[in-house]
């Protein structure tokens, strides 16, 4: 079970941090990814972490903007989002799977998924 939090409504420019947290005790041996889906459009892929947490995969639209990062031992999985903008309105989920990914932008590939946050920025 995924549980994420920290959403809110936020000015453009600023910050907030999405947390993602999993049940169980094998969260170490899973990728993790967050996508987001604004009204009417499709869920897109946000970003993704290999189950170290040394590989990282962004979107191009969010790179040097938001950071995702994973801490085993609390079995959570972070997306810290600065610089937002008003595009970066829509709920965001973070999903895992087990098997090993050549793509992590394909949300079809992920097995469990969180039910969303919602993050609103305001121009």
């Amino acid at each position: 079970q995924l549980v994420e939090s920290g959403g809110g409504l936020v000015q453009a420019g600023g910050s907030l941090r999405l947390s993602c947290a999993a049940s169980g005790d094998t969260f170490s041996t899973y990728r993790v990814a967050w996508f987001r889906q604004a009204p009417g459009k499709e869920r897109e892929f946000v970003a993704g972490i290999s189950t170290g947490g040394v590989s990282t995969y962004y979107s191009d639209f969010v790179r040097g903007r938001f950071t995702i990062s994973r801490d085993n031992a609390k079995n959570t999985a972070t997306l810290q989002l600065n610089r937002l903008k008003p595009e970066d309105t829509a709920v965001y989920h973070c999903a895992t799977v087990r098997a090993a990914l050549t793509n992590y932008r394909d949300p079809l590939r992920y097995t469990s998924w969180g039910q969303g946050t919602q993050v609103t920025v305001s121009s």
